[in-house]
């Protein structure tokens, strides 16, 4: 089963790459761009459907639960 899991900064953590990019496109010609937030995406292919085991792969390794949310989405979803 193929699962996506989005891993994004929280509210109120400082984001410096998005910062980056965000003056980067200003310096482009992009005058509308208001906020940059950088995330990461992880693909995994695994033989479980069990959801709970991605849940725990993520509160353990994937995703820092201090600083960072993520959501897990399904093949299917």
């Amino acid at each position: 089963m193929k699962t996506k899991i989005i891993v994004t900064l929280k509210n109120g953590i400082l984001d410096p790459q998005g910062k980056t990019v965000e003056h980067a496109l200003h310096s482009l010609g992009f005058k509308g761009v208001r906020g940059v937030r950088i995330g990461k995406y992880i693909e995994i292919d695994t033989d479980s459907s069990n959801g709970g085991e991605v849940e725990e792969m993520c509160k353990k390794l994937l995703a820092n639960p201090v600083t960072e949310n993520y959501e897990i989405r399904s093949e299917g979803e």
